[in-house]
């Protein structure tokens, strides 16, 4: 069976922008409602697909953070090319760090950092989110329990590159968090690992934004975006949002 693999998506609002970004091995599915939430309230919103997401395991691991950070910078200039100039950047998990590589490196509006592992040192964890996704990828194509067991097998042996690219990329990222002025919204659920809390609190600490702030999710673990609370997700974070000072109004869809 063909896997459909989700795509980017443009969601039409008003002026005001926000660039919506997705985590390692995962879609744009996990910022779709937050996208349809803003909408609502007259953002225009823009999640691309990186590259070598949403298609098969090996695929992926073909591609490495230069090539998903290309298709980030392509979203960026996708919005100033329809026009919008005020953007904002969400991003969940490694989407986190990317906002935050956004706001260090282009004029952004604000900046919100969900579950961002900007502390991680290793690459630990990540093969096992990989394996983890080829088995529900390999599940979804319709293949035998043999034939997974022999490609999960095979993929262990697979070049890792873009994993340790990962890591550098964040370190990178790391170092360059006091040049973030804009006003900036940390989002952490606090049943997610220790690293993720550790570096939402560290995130925090380190921008140099003077309009700063982090919430916790008591009920929510990694991607709060489709966790128990989203509902509450998207409103704190167009609550934020509305306190920024944007030229243009926000023109709520009736």
């Amino acid at each position: 069976m063909k896997v459909v693999a989700p795509k980017s998506f443009t969601f039409e609002g008003g002026k005001r922008a926000v660039l919506l970004l997705h985590g390692f091995t995962g879609s744009t599915k996990e910022v779709k409602k937050l996208g349809e939430f803003l909408q609502k309230k007259g953002y225009t919103c823009h999640a691309p697909m990186y590259r070598g997401h949403g298609a098969t395991p090996e695929e992926l691991l073909e591609t490495g953070p230069a090539d998903w950070w290309e298709s980030v910078v392509e979203g960026y200039h996708h919005l100033k090319d329809r026009g919008h100039q005020e953007i904002a950047v969400a991003g969940i998990s490694l989407g986190g760090v990317f906002s935050l590589k956004v706001a260090e490196n282009f004029p952004v509006k604000a900046v919100i950092s969900m579950c961002a592992p900007i502390k991680r040192d290793s690459t630990d964890g990540l093969f096992d989110r990989l394996y983890n996704y080829a088995k529900i990828y390999k599940s979804f194509e319709g293949k035998s329990r043999e034939i997974i067991i022999e490609e999960l097998e095979k993929l262990k042996h697979i070049p890792q590159d873009a994993l340790h690219g990962v890591h550098a990329f964040t370190e990178n990222t790391r170092k360059g968090l006091r040049s973030i002025k804009s006003p900036t919204l940390v989002l952490q659920g606090t049943l997610d690992d220790a690293i993720y809390q550790e570096s939402a609190s560290f995130i925090h600490d380190e921008v140099e934004s003077i309009e700063k702030e982090i919430i916790w999710y008591e009920q929510s673990g990694h991607i709060i975006t489709t966790g128990k609370e989203k509902e509450k997700v998207c409103e704190d974070v167009h609550g934020f949002l509305e306190q920024v000072e944007w030229a243009e109004p926000a023109l709520a869809l009736v």
